[in-house]
């Protein structure tokens, strides 16, 4: 007596799992897609400059050290002697004090339909260094002769627009181009700018002043390394979506319409000097430029809503049936999951072209207006398929909402199948399931 109604349950069942099959094709293409955006990112990285990462500037030590060592002992007489013997070392020290302040300029790359963003940052950097007297400095051997040279790393220095004039102590130099890798250092590492600042007293204390400007060109992020005893970094720019990370968030900051500003005042107590020398250690601060609206990865969550909307669908449709004792016939629950599904494909072919908001408005009117249509002949009155279509409204708004508020997706979606089930549950709450099964069966005989 209830196979009839069984039958029906089962039908609608296999039918949403059948629209699962176009619903995996249109995620495919999202990410297709998607990767081809980040390919096009990568190629336009790659003729202009990649992702920046500023590092310095510091100061290098370059000193010949006379020690004793003990004399090997396979040789002559060597037992419990030593000799003197001369070395070379180096030593890499952070300047007392770093101010940083520069503005960025954000501007779009278009290759075909695909978008990359490259920044253009104009900065202003000064400080000092202060060496002490070499000869205290050390211990265990005699300071002969040292030398100092200035550094300044830069992730990827095509993105150098300036052939800057460094001011060091009233005098002007510039920097030499970067050499190759050192032997084993980390494909990740920065180049190095370097400036040859020429011998130094090991007797007193030098001290260097600097300034320098400095154009640069990035691709999508910038990190700066507080290598300083002191830091102090301001950024602004008219960039109204940036993303600040790293280990140090800024402790004041902006942000408006109009773009935003921040600064980090950074102290060698909260930063491991060694750590800020290599990138890879995460020791810097960072702002990403990101796209405020990625039209994939927000296409590609709506898809993941797909199979909710085909079930709130079906659901309102086999109550439909058994409330109104309007039969629907199986290949009507697929024509209208097909276009359910086929909005996902009209979203992301649209928001290639179009703003996110009128393409995902544009996609549903169409989707909306021939679901309803369509149901308006199927159901026998246009009543039917406005209710319909009125329905399929809200679920397309409570669905851009999910999309512009991530935070909330979880509340929001656990509120709509709450509602739903409600809904169901409160029109059939006088419904006897076991009479319906043997109208549906006599039906079906008849």
């Amino acid at each position: 007596m209830d196979k009839k109604l069984l039958f029906k349950i089962a039908a609608i069942c296999f039918m949403s799992l059948l629209l699962l099959v176009p619903l995996g094709l249109i995620e495919g293409q999202i990410r297709e897609r998607s990767q081809r955006q980040n390919e096009v990112q990568a190629s336009i990285a790659n003729s202009a400059a990649g992702e920046q990462t500023l590092v310095g500037p510091v100061i290098a030590v370059h000193y010949r050290e006379q020690v004793e060592v003990p004399i090997p002992e396979g040789e002559a007489g060597a037992a419990g002697k030593s000799r003197l013997q001369v070395v070379d070392r180096s030593l890499l020290l952070p300047p007392e004090s770093l101010n940083m302040s520069g503005e960025t300029v954000v501007e779009t790359r278009n290759r075909g339909i695909y978008q990359a963003r490259l920044f253009r940052l104009g900065l202003a950097s000064s400080g000092h260094f202060v060496i002490k007297p070499l000869s205290e400095a050390r211990s265990g051997g005699r300071i002969l002769a040292a030398s100092a040279q200035l550094l300044l790393g830069i992730a990827d220095p095509r993105g150098v627009n300036n052939d800057p004039e460094v001011l060091i102590n009233g005098k002007t130099y510039r920097f030499a181009s970067p050499g190759s890798k050192g032997k084993g250092e980390p494909e990740s590492a920065v180049r190095r700018l370097s400036i040859e600042l020429g011998p130094l007293d090991i007797q007193r204390e030098n001290r260097f002043d600097f300034s320098f400007p400095l154009q640069l060109t990035g691709t999508a992020r910038l990190a700066i390394a507080p290598t300083g005893e002191a830091n102090h970094i301001e950024l602004k720019s008219a960039w109204p979506h940036p993303n600040f990370g790293g280990r140090f968030l800024p402790g004041s900051r902006t942000v408006n319409k109009d773009g935003f500003g921040a600064r980090w005042e950074i102290s060698h107590l909260a930063r491991n000097f060694e750590a800020t020398l290599n990138p890879a250690r995460g020791e810097y601060l960072s702002i990403d430029f990101v796209d405020p609206v990625n039209v994939y990865l927000q296409s590609e969550r709506a898809v993941k809503y797909g199979v909710l909307f085909i079930a709130l669908t079906f659901a309102g449709f086999f109550l439909t049936e058994i409330l109104r004792r309007s039969p629907i016939h199986p290949m009507q629950y697929l024509l209208v999951g097909l276009a359910l599904a086929i909005f996902f494909l009209l979203l992301i072919a649209f928001s290639e072209h179009l703003p996110f908001y009128a393409a995902y408005g544009l996609s549903a009117v169409a989707c909306i207006g021939l679901i309803a249509t369509y149901l308006a002949g199927a159901l026998g009155g246009m009543r039917q398929g406005l209710a319909f279509g009125g329905g399929l409204t809200g679920l397309y708004g409570v669905l851009y909402g999910v999309l512009l508020s991530e935070d909330n997706a979880l509340l929001m979606g656990s509120v709509l199948l709450f509602l739903a089930l409600g809904a169901t549950m409160l029109a059939t709450r006088r419904l006897n399931w076991y009479r319906l099964g043997a109208q549906l069966a006599g039906e079906g005989e008849a």
